[in-house]
């Protein structure tokens, strides 16, 4: 699949999973005339789908190129976030910034989980699609911070964050593509040398 295929489809993939959140926030806009706490709702409603959709969006990335050491190495990078965020949460127990009494703010999950996809994806196959993953991590923590609830503050985000890329780069290398593949066969009475260029 060429590149522009391939960003085609993920804009298909992320357009499907924003529609309902779109569509929504034009009928808030119309029905409330754009009251700061609906889209508050919005934003908080777009942080949760993304912090799924980006970690999905990059193991499906590694299915769609065949790519299995990737699958492998996102594997290693998001166990680890996820292990290292649960572990902190319980270790530290930051109560939440909202007063309740939930002690569990430390570090935003979902800003962790959002930033591994990104990372990976950034790391593994360049900045070409890592920008944007990216700037859709970056939405994620925004939503916590700024959501109806105020689930997390500045720190909160940060240290998720730094967790999901830490992961990443830990376990990540950049792909490599061959173009080219050279194959060796020898018989009893002489040898085949084949070349396969990919274009």
């Amino acid at each position: 699949m060429s590149s522009f295929n391939r960003l085609i489809l993920y804009n298909i993939m992320l357009g499907i999973l924003l529609l309902p959140i779109i569509s929504n926030s034009q009928n808030l806009m119309d029905e409330h005339n754009g009251h700061d706490e609906e889209w508050r709702e919005v934003l908080q409603e777009t942080g949760d789908i993304l912090q799924i959709a980006l970690p999905v969006g990059a193991l499906a990335t590694t299915v769609i190129k065949k790519d299995w050491q990737g699958t492998k190495q996102f594997a290693y990078s998001f166990g680890t976030s996820f292990i290292v965020m649960h572990s902190l949460k319980r270790v530290v127990r930051k109560q939440r910034p909202d007063g309740r009494n939930l002690y569990d703010s430390f570090p935003s999950g979902h800003t962790t989980s959002a930033f591994t996809g990104a990372a990976f994806i950034q790391r593994r196959y360049g900045w070409k699609y890592g920008k944007y993953a990216y700037a859709l991590a970056t939405i994620v923590g925004i939503s916590r911070m700024e959501s109806p609830r105020a689930w997390h503050d500045g720190w909160d985000v940060l240290a998720g964050a730094a967790i999901g890329i830490g992961a990443a780069y830990v376990f990540t290398k950049p792909y490599e593509h061959q173009d080219l593949k050279v194959s060796f066969n020898s018989f009893d009475d002489g040898f085949v040398v084949s070349l396969n260029y990919n274009f």
